[in-house]
């Protein structure tokens, strides 16, 4: 019985190691995604060489930028996954690789992963807010409501997830340092 508890324990243990799957998929994704953003700078620059004609003759260049912020924020996001779970359910980086990762991914936790990630949609949804309230005219107020009542539900989210982290830290202290001798 002990050999089968063994094997099923191995088995489990190991299993995380399909998670690097997800985070190479993810990395590709975000390679995608930066050749996306490219053609959409280029977009921009075009926007802001030839502007297009309108009847009002008016133009705004906020919209196209905004578009650009997202797809920074969104960037942003994939590596603070990639990274940090990684990091979290997967194994250790080398000291050679951690001597060019960000200060964050040394002391980043589950629990204080999920309220970055939270704010990080928090934020993504509050362009994609402000991008429908610069064109409303291109929206109904139906739609426009239930935007504002989703960001509300990403704000109590990140605020709830934000206040059990800190429940958390408080409620398990964290091990003195190991002696070195």
């Amino acid at each position: 019985m002990n050999a089968i508890q063994t094997v099923v324990e191995r088995i489990i243990l190991y299993s995380r190691y399909l998670l690097v799957i997800f985070y190479v998929g993810l990395a590709f994704a975000l390679a995608v995604y930066a050749v996306s953003f490219i053609f959409e700078v280029l977009h921009v620059a075009e926007l802001a060489f030839y502007p297009p004609a309108r009847p009002d003759g008016e133009f705004n260049m906020v919209m196209p930028i905004l578009e650009l912020i997202d797809g920074a924020l969104v960037s942003g996001l994939i590596v603070m996954v990639m990274l940090s779970s990684y990091e979290n359910f997967v194994g250790r980086f080398g000291d050679e690789a951690l001597d060019d990762s960000p200060e964050w991914l040394r002391r980043l936790d589950p629990g204080s992963l999920k309220v970055k990630v939270a704010t990080a949609l928090l934020t993504i949804s509050a362009v994609k807010l402000l991008q429908v309230f610069m064109d409303r005219e291109n929206f109904s107020d139906s739609d426009i409501f239930w935007k504002v009542i989703i960001h509300l539900v990403f704000i109590a989210s990140a605020v709830v997830l934000a206040l059990l982290d800190r429940i958390n830290s408080h409620s398990h202290p964290k091990a003195p340092p190991k002696d070195s001798h």
